[in-house]
């Protein structure tokens, strides 16, 4: 899963967030640095991902893309999901999108000083491009799929996934919506274990 859906995932809890979406910058153990809830959400990332790499409808929905990406699949996967739960956010949640990413981004400068430096040096382009309540849109999602695609020197040629979006969306919609509520369920039960 993305940055949204991490965020989303986190039980409402302003440190858990900030450990679920800075985790891909924090290595091996270093994760003990940090207050305990962070910790928390640093663990609760470790088992979002390690749950949604093996689940049999996130599998089905890198297969359609994997003969044009091959192991690019599962990023562009990840983001094409976000843009789902931005683009249905009143299914899951009543506070909207809007203020939801607005109150993130204030937490986020709350906390600037714990943050990774790979995370403070990003953070001032994801706020001020809005980044996540940009997914909801093609071209939201279209303009990440492009940095993504610089960001491998454009070998991974994400950039053309927006048209895999396109033509795939209501099947890629049903993968993500029964995906989802799989992981809803799964990182309560996470979230019980790591925060009794």
């Amino acid at each position: 899963m993305n940055f949204l859906a991490h965020i989303y995932l986190s039980a409402e809890i302003d440190q858990i967030k900030i450990g679920n979406f800075i985790a891909d910058s924090v290595k091996g153990k270093d994760y003990a640095h940090f207050p305990e809830l962070v910790q928390v959400g640093i663990k609760l990332h470790r088992s979002i991902d390690s749950y949604t790499d093996q689940h049999p409808i996130v599998k089905i929905s890198k297969r359609r893309l994997h003969p044009r990406y091959k192991h690019y699949d599962g990023v562009i996967i990840d983001i094409l999901y976000d843009h789902f739960l931005a683009a249905n956010w009143d299914d899951y949640l009543a506070i909207p999108l809007a203020d939801y990413v607005q109150q993130f981004y204030q937490i986020l400068e709350r906390h600037y000083t714990m943050l990774p430096q790979k995370i403070q040096h990003m953070m001032p382009y994801m706020i001020s491009d809005n980044w996540l309540y940009n997914y909801r849109s093609f071209e939201g999602i279209e303009n990440v799929l492009i940095g993504m695609n610089k960001r491998t020197k454009l070998q991974s040629k994400m950039d053309l996934a927006i048209e895999d979006l396109h033509v795939n969306y209501e099947d890629l919609k049903q993968d993500f919506t029964t995906f989802f509520n799989d992981l809803i369920i799964h990182t309560g039960n996470a979230l019980t274990q790591l925060n009794p």
